[in-house]
């Protein structure tokens, strides 16, 4: 819904994200205050969060791409993001590269593993395609784990500061500027290459891929693509999560991280660039309050044993899931319409 007196005569104007003075004024400030004043104010716990929400933001635009706009339904996310890692890793560790020139290859590298993995979506959909999916996690986490000395397989693989050619990133700042300013460009790339004609294909071949198919798209070739760009976005979250942790090992990937990376499109919203934010905003905000509140609950109720207060986490993950699919089945960006619609509308009851 528009607001009154805002119309459209140019079909550049219905098709552009930004169409009312208010909201470019809105996204100036929200810049503003992401590179001006929150880096100002934030100390380095809220810092460090937020440099992992931007990582986690970029990784989950690549899955809001396959799955909730072309419908390939995929669960080994996590494993993408892991091969981004590991070429960025292997390649400033042991070839010395600068992480500026090692990036782009992670990207590239980790969007052709995708297109490899997502071969099986011309055959198969929905249920036999998640296990595919599922397959390659762990395919790809065994590789990793028994790489020897070029993974580092359980050792560990050391990953060096980001090297920009100008300047060496170190200290959590630094790296807040560096993912946010990726993390606004992921999400600018991300928004308009739905409202190409790519992204109209994803959307027909979501919604019915045969008559997609009928209407002259070639199927195939675009599911394709979304593996391709989604791996892409993986492979970006990877080479910024591998020097940011500074030592890579297959533990810290593992299969429940793709899962939580489904939690953030179903809380968020699925077909919504915007409900990605929402999504990974609100799930790993919840994570941070059990951890926070966990010690607290075991000095308060001391019936509450160390393994309880370890599956806590996942308890929640789960209830807050069911919930959603239960009673905001469209996500937090649904429920975010339905306010500014009521607000466009008020006082006026229709």
């Amino acid at each position: 819904m528009r607001p009154a007196g805002t119309f459209d005569e140019f079909y550049s104007q219905d098709m552009a994200v930004l169409r009312t003075r208010f909201q470019w004024v809105m996204l100036i400030l929200g810049l503003v205050f992401l590179f001006g004043i929150f880096p100002l104010i934030a100390d380095y716990y809220l810092l460090s969060i937020a440099n992992f929400i931007g990582i986690t933001i970029i990784g989950a635009l690549g899955l809001q791409i396959v799955l909730g706009y072309c419908g390939q339904i995929s669960i080994g996310h996590m494993a993408f993001v892991a091969v981004g890692g590991y070429i960025t890793g292997i390649i400033t560790h042991h070839l010395g590269w600068a992480w500026i020139l090692a990036m782009p290859v992670a990207v590239a590298g980790t969007a052709i593993v995708g297109l490899i993995f997502g071969l099986p979506a011309l055959r198969i959909k929905g249920f036999y395609l998640a296990l595919s999916t599922m397959a390659a996690h762990f395919i790809l986490i065994w590789i990793f784990m028994h790489g020897g000395s070029i993974t580092g397989a359980h050792n560990g693989l050391p990953v060096p500061n980001p090297d920009l050619g100008f300047m060496v990133i170190q200290s959590e700042k630094a790296y807040f500027f560096l993912i946010a300013t990726l993390t606004v460009l992921a999400t600018f790339l991300a928004k308009n290459l739905i409202r190409m004609k790519l992204g109209r294909a994803f959307i027909a071949v979501r919604d019915n891929d045969i008559a997609a198919e009928f209407m002259g798209i070639n199927v195939f070739r675009y599911k394709m693509v979304a593996f391709t760009i989604a791996s892409a976005y993986a492979g970006l979250a990877g080479a910024l999560y591998a020097p940011y942790i500074g030592n890579l090992m297959p533990e810290m990937f593992p299969f429940m991280e793709s899962l939580w990376y489904i939690g953030y499109l179903i809380v968020g919203g699925m077909g919504s660039i915007t409900g990605v934010y929402f999504g990974v905003i609100f799930l790993l905000l919840l994570k941070q309050f059990v951890l926070i509140t966990s010690p607290i609950l075991a000095v308060i109720i001391p019936a509450f044993t160390d393994s309880i207060l370890a599956s806590l986490l996942m308890i929640l993950f789960g209830l807050v899931i069911a919930l959603f699919l239960i009673f905001e089945p469209r996500g937090l960006y649904h429920r975010w319409e339905i306010i500014k619609s009521s607000i466009r509308l008020w006082p006026f009851p229709y």
